[in-house]
């Protein structure tokens, strides 16, 4: 059973740690802020997620847990509500999305 925990536990923070890059790497690749704020918000809120709840699972039952579950409810709720008022801001400011075609 310990193996068996430790094995989901290395698989989400492996997934987590997944995320995050993928969503790095797009913000580094994509051409205009709201390419680049759809994929950090997307991955770094399940990257986070992911890690978080593998954390939860290898600490196991205690305070600590609950605090971290805590922290990854207030995650999943106010970064992707964060992420969309910055990309609306910018929008209503005048700054139009990236409309061309990408090059081959």
């Amino acid at each position: 059973m310990e193996l068996l925990i430790e094995l989901v536990v290395v698989v989400l923070l492996f997934g987590g740690t997944f995320f995050f890059t993928t969503a790095t790497l797009g913000l580094l690749r994509f051409p205009d802020l709201f390419t680049r704020l759809h994929a950090t918000g997307k991955g770094d809120t399940l990257g986070i997620g992911l890690i978080l709840t593998g954390l939860a699972i290898y600490i196991g039952p205690s305070p600590i847990t609950v605090k971290i579950v805590l922290v990854l409810t207030f995650i999943l709720l106010t970064s992707p509500v964060g992420t969309h008022c910055i990309c609306r801001a910018v929008y209503n400011q005048g700054i139009k999305p990236w409309e061309k075609e990408v090059s081959k």
